[in-house]
């Protein structure tokens, strides 16, 4: 019997994007309004959620989007980086990096196991293209997230700042090298 979860890549229209939008700014909101002030949530909303924002974003060639579906309803999604320069010192290459830019689940399929199906899906794409590694930012004090990306094997390699609005923090960059690169 096959599982009912789709993983797709996402094509680039309206549909989509406003889907992401919708899906994008409720994760966020579910994971970070308890720990941040309502200001800085609705500036970091408004800049980085939007139908229109979504769409520029699954128009850029260098981005890649993996959506999860549950019975056609979007649960979830993956939004990764090619040629990632992210945790590199000016000058070093950054070709052949993917970097995870966001990988979002709806509050309510936190714990499925939807998470690691998407990061499955993202570390057989890193294995097709031919990548050296994956690294992504993560938030120092989301230790849930933490400890996810750790049982697949990602290592901290460095750090830098997130602006949420006006607040500054700090993400840990985390990288998981690829086999044989």
């Amino acid at each position: 019997m096959s599982s009912p979860l789709r993983i797709s890549l996402a094509k680039a229209n309206p549909a989509t994007a406003a889907q992401l939008a919708d899906l994008g700014r409720q994760t966020f909101q579910d994971t970070f309004a308890a720990t941040n002030t309502a200001a800085d949530m609705a500036a970091y909303l408004a800049e980085n959620f939007g139908p229109e924002i979504q769409l520029a974003e699954l128009q850029d060639r260098e981005n890649t989007f993996l959506l999860a579906h549950m019975q056609n309803e979007l649960v979830g999604y993956a939004k990764l980086r090619d040629n990632s320069a992210l945790g590199l010192a000016e000058g070093q290459e950054a070709a052949g990096r993917l970097e995870i830019e966001r990988l979002y689940v709806r509050d309510d399929w936190k714990g499925t196991g939807l998470g690691a199906a998407l990061m499955r899906g993202i570390l057989a794409l890193a294995e097709q293209l031919h990548c050296s590694a994956v690294v992504l930012g993560v938030w120092e004090k989301n230790d849930r997230a933490r400890a996810f990306y750790q049982r697949f094997g990602f290592r901290e390699v460095g750090q830098h700042e997130f602006r949420l609005g006006q607040d500054v923090q700090t993400d840990l960059i985390l990288r998981k090298g690829m086999a044989g690169r």
